[in-house]
Parts: structure tokens; sequence; C-alpha cells
């Protein structure tokens, strides 16, 4: 017997697909996120300094003049660390103070800081760096007047159509208890960008935080899936579906490698410095036309990756285009559907004359599972009517009773944070597309002079703070070593983090 979906689920299909089931779908998710009660409260940490000017005027962003943080992580020795995608990344001591730990803008002449996602973008701490010292960077350089050379060029393109370069570089300190870093660098990849604009760059670099000495996982670096700003990025080369769904490409694809150089491991090299796991589902699929360093593929933009704690399922955020926000379990050598899928629809662009901005229904039997098309389905989801891109988001096990068996995100340019149960998310994950887990909304808060709750969502806190009005709130969450969430934003400076009651 096939298994009863959840009302909840049952409601959105049957209002989302009712009006335009043989035809484009206008408002694919109707019915909007709830407020059930989930109420948690929200405080200041530290407010990292002022660099509106650090860098030149015609490469940087205003009026966001504080600095632009992207993560805040915890290293087992408990030193904190966060960056400013401006080019620095501090040290924060026990009082939350910072110090600059390493200023990474120097070494990258040509770095770009023209959009908020650009610069020093990401960074991750090597498992074992209290012995080896190894620490990965993510960031963005323009391709004029560079003189280093792309690892990889979308296919069809010349050096002549690179606009620019994502760069992720391994630094190697001399000694990894020191307070600020000295030490080597050696690039692993540099990867083209091609349109106009610097849209959905690499913006992140991880370990397994789950995976024990001795697994398969141990001490791989994964980096985000984006299609590099093919769907909307800017001009000519923009809305190609044809960059999308290849696996001679790192278009749209979550990678996984083994970072130590080829000439230390012995091992298959990749398109850069680094060495090709032999475990990647097209690492070993014996067809020379695929590139395997490929883990997954089919992403817009999962631009944020985590795992939980409890079993290793691992878990990409992916910015839609014009209509669905998504959460994905990711495995090895699946496919998520962009572009031809936008959460469980159709996208437009797959149709003759049709267009990124439109949703068909998938057919009913490859709805409810009885026919498979090949797609691996989010397992939560909203539309644009709640929010305009998702953050990345974490499986919370903290001090907070109200969030504890949730998986916490939120949307970057509303500022709205969110939370999906576990145990729904990952029965949605059975295979059938149109199970999804029920999401509602988390009611964020501060104490007032009084002691009192003052509801709030980030892009509010993010307004007062800076004393304007601000477009998006550009909100991101962290993980903290013992499993609590950081709020921060790329507008105010501010670390904010949850707290229990």
């Amino acid at each position: 017997m096939r298994k009863q979906m959840p009302l909840v689920i049952v409601m959105l299909l049957a209002l989302g697909t009712a009006r335009a089931m043989h035809g484009q779908i206008a408002n694919p998710i109707p019915a909007p996120i709830q407020k059930r009660g989930l109420m948690v409260e929200i405080r200041d940490v530290v407010r990292l300094p002022e660099t509106r000017g650090l860098r030149p005027a015609d490469q940087d962003v205003s009026p966001a003049g504080w600095a632009r943080i992207s993560y805040v992580r915890d290293l087992p020795d408990g030193r904190r660390f966060a960056n400013d995608s401006r080019g620095l990344l501090y040290l924060l001591d026990r009082n939350n103070q910072p110090s600059v730990y390493a200023d990474v803008a120097a070494s990258f002449p040509f770095a770009v800081y023209n959009r908020l996602e650009s610069g020093f973008i990401g960074f991750v701490f090597h498992p074992d760096f209290a012995r080896n010292g190894l620490l990965y960077t993510v960031h963005s350089e323009r391709a004029a007047g560079n003189p280093a050379t792309p690892n990889f060029i979308p296919p069809g393109f010349t050096p002549a159509d690179v606009t620019y370069h994502n760069v992720i570089t391994e630094w190697r300190a001399t000694n990894p208890a020191a307070n600020t870093f000295e030490g080597t660098r050696r690039e692993l990849l540099r990867v083209a960008h091609v349109v106009n604009n610097l849209t959905h760059p690499f913006g992140a670099v991880e370990f397994n935080p789950t995976a024990k000495p001795g697994a398969t996982d141990y001490s791989l670096l994964y980096t985000s899936g984006s299609d590099l700003g093919f769907s909307n990025g800017g001009g000519p080369h923009a809305g190609n579906p044809g960059q999308t769904q290849r696996l001679d490409s790192v278009i749209g694809a979550i990678l996984r490698l083994d970072p130590r150089s080829p000439s230390v491991t012995g091992g298959v090299k990749g398109l850069g410095d680094y060495t090709i796991p032999s475990t990647n589902k097209f690492a070993a699929d014996g067809d020379p036309k695929t590139l395997g360093e490929i883990y997954a593929y089919g992403f817009r933009n999962a631009h944020r990756l985590s795992w939980d704690p409890t079993d290793g399922t691992m878990f990409a955020a992916d910015i839609g285009m014009n209509h669905i926000e998504e959460i994905n379990i990711v495995r090895n050598g699946e496919n998520y559907g962009w572009m031809k899928r936008e959460g469980f629809w159709e996208n437009g662009m797959t149709r003759p004359g049709g267009a990124l901005n439109q949703l068909f229904p998938l057919p009913a039997d490859v709805m409810d599972g009885r026919q498979k098309d090949g797609f691996t389905y989010p397992v939560v989801m909203y539309d644009h009517n709640d929010g305009q891109a998702v953050s990345g988001g974490f499986a919370y096990y903290g001090l907070i009773a109200a969030l504890r068996g949730k998986f916490v995100f939120g949307d970057i340019v509303r500022g709205r944070l969110f939370a999906a149960d576990l145990a729904a998310l990952k029965k949605a994950d059975d295979g059938i597309p149109q199970t999804v887990a029920p999401v509602e909304e988390i009611q964020l808060y501060v104490r007032g002079a009084g002691g009192g709750r003052i509801y709030v969502t980030l892009r509010e806190l993010t307004e007062q703070t800076m004393g304007a009005t601000m477009a998006r709130a550009d909100l991101h969450i962290s993980r903290s070593g013992d499993g609590e969430l950081f709020i921060t934003s790329r507008q105010d400076g501010v670390i904010r983090m949850l707290v229990p009651d």
C-alpha cells in the first residue's frame, strides 16, 4: 500500500497544481509559511570592525561599510574565527574581541570586491589543523590583467571569454597554535567565470565534520555547487541550459577533492593540484568524459553545505531562480535537476520557446514516485512569496529545547529564520518528488529595557544597527563547536547568536 502523505503536503499540492495541471504554474506554493509559536532569543556577540575604504572604491559595495561576514568557525582548541570578505580573517578571543589572524587580501592583488558575495568568501580548517596547520580559503579575482591561467573554462569558451576567477587556496601555518598566521600557501584550483557579473561564485569549502580518521570521507574537501552565473549572470552567456547537466564540467556540481597534491599521494590528478578520490562515483565509472571530482550535480547555487552530526546526512541549500528555494539531501553521484527542474516542477527553459521564470507540473506518475526520471528532489522548499534566497542551515541538537531535532535555516534577503523537523525532512527523502517536510517560521526576539520580548527579523536588526533601510538582510548561519548557532549579516558586521530562554 502506498504511504499517505502528511495533510499539509497534500494541501500544498492541491493548491499549487489544481489551477494549472496542464499549463504554466503561476504560484507554486500559495500557502504561506506560518508562525506556530516557535520563539527564540537572539543576542549580539560582537561587531567586527568597519572596513569601508579598505579596498578601492570602484571594487567595493556601498553602503555596507562594516565587515562582510560569511562564516564563523570554532577550532577544537576553543579558538573562534570569522571572515570579512574584504580580505581579513579574524581571531576572536575568549571575550569575542577580534584581532586579525591573516590578511588574506594581501596575497591576492587581483581580488575583486564588487559584490556582497565576492572577495575572500569562505574558509575552513583541516580536521588535523592542530597537527598539520592546513587551512583552505576560496576567493574571487578579476580576469583583466590577471597573469594566472584557469584550470577550467566552461566548455565552448576560450581564455578571451573569461571575466573572473574562483580560486581555492591551501595555507600551511608554521605554528598552528599561533594567534597570527605565518606560513606558506599553495593554489589547488582556479575556475573561470565567463558571464558579465560575478554571480554565484564558489561560496564554500567544507570538510565533513562527522567523518572520523580512517573513514572514507575523512579529510576530503567539498566545494559548493554553483552555476557560475549561467542562469542569470548577465551578458550573452546567461540563461544557457547547455552548460548545465554536464559531467565534463564543474558548473552546477559539488566537488569532492583530496586536497593533497598527486605528487604526494601518487593518485589521479584533478583539474588542479589535488587528487581525485577514488570513491567518487564519477571517478570509478570508467568514463574518461566525466570529471572524477564531481560528487553530485544539477544545482543552481548550492552555496552552503552541512552534515547532521548524529548520522552524517549531508545537506545542501540551493538558491532557486524565480520561484523555489530548496534544501536537499546530497549523495554521491546523484543529479539534482537544474536547469531542468526547480523544486519538483519542470523549468520552462527546457521547453521550446520557454523561459527560466516558468514552471510546469511534472507527470502525475513522476510526482508520486511510480515513474523515476533520474533526478533527486528537495526535502524542504519554499517559494518567493516567503523569501528570495535560502541561506545555509544546520541540524540542531543544542541547548535551545524548542529547536532540538530541527533543521534550522533562513532566507538571505528577508532575514526570516525557518525550521523543519529533522525526522520529517529525512522521511521526505523517499524518492517521491511531492513529499517534502513542512516549514515553520522561528520568531526571533530581543530583550527590551524592562526584560520584555521585542519580536524582530534579522533584516529589522540590521536596519536598526545601520540606521538605514536595507534592501536585504544578507542572513547567514554558522555553527559553534558546541552546536549552537550564529546568525550573521554581510551588511552590519554583527555576529549574533541564538540563545536558550
